[in-house]
């Protein structure tokens, strides 16, 4: 039995290294891994979304509409956009934090109010995390993407030094004790 997760967020949030991170630790344990990144506008600030697969056996990345066991969103617009893909058994893990969207930045469009709500509406299971100052504390507000690595991790059935090696496999060394200070923070969160 195959799972799925997907990673959404915006361009620079660190999404790519949180499916690195994602990634090998399920290769750690052995698992079939898929990964397909997914790039919008990243450079600009863009949905960026990553699919990661894995098990026995997979035979593609792709994630299709309510196939996803848990959506890790780095802001919540991003949430909001990608919600019809998890199941309805899924669980999303949403940092609370809001980055404006170029027609808000721009002042054509305002940001939604109640977004965490309407996603808790939708009957989905919702953990929703500030991230921002758990990052900060840990060192930089740059983990915020290790901080939710970390959130997901605690409800993921691996156990928790299979995502120290994958960690420390994943980001530079003079980076890794932050880091490692921000997995411990999400996953205490």
């Amino acid at each position: 039995m195959n799972k799925s997760i997907m990673i959404v967020g915006v361009g620079g949030q660190g999404t790519l290294l949180a499916s690195r991170i994602l990634g090998s630790a399920l290769l750690d344990c052995g698992y079939d891994v898929k990964v397909s990144e997914v790039h919008g506008m990243s450079q600009r600030g863009g949905s960026v979304v990553t699919y990661v697969r894995w098990g026995e056996k997979v035979a593609s990345p792709i994630i299709e509409k309510g196939e996803a066991d848990i959506i890790l969103a780095f802001e919540q617009l991003e949430a909001a956009r990608w919600i019809e893909y998890l199941k309805p058994d899924g669980k999303i893990i949403v940092n609370t934090q809001q980055i404006d969207p170029m027609p808000v930045v721009m002042g054509a469009a305002e940001y939604p109010a109640g977004v965490i709500e309407a996603l808790k509406a939708t009957g989905a299971d919702v953990q929703a995390i500030d991230a921002l100052p758990l990052a900060v504390e840990a060192g930089t507000s740059k983990a915020v993407n290790v901080i939710l690595i970390g959130a997901m991790a605690k409800s993921m059935d691996l156990d928790k030094e299979i995502w120290i090696k994958a960690l420390k496999e994943s980001v530079p060394p003079k980076f890794l004790e932050l880091n490692l200070k921000a997995f411990d923070s999400g996953y205490d969160a």
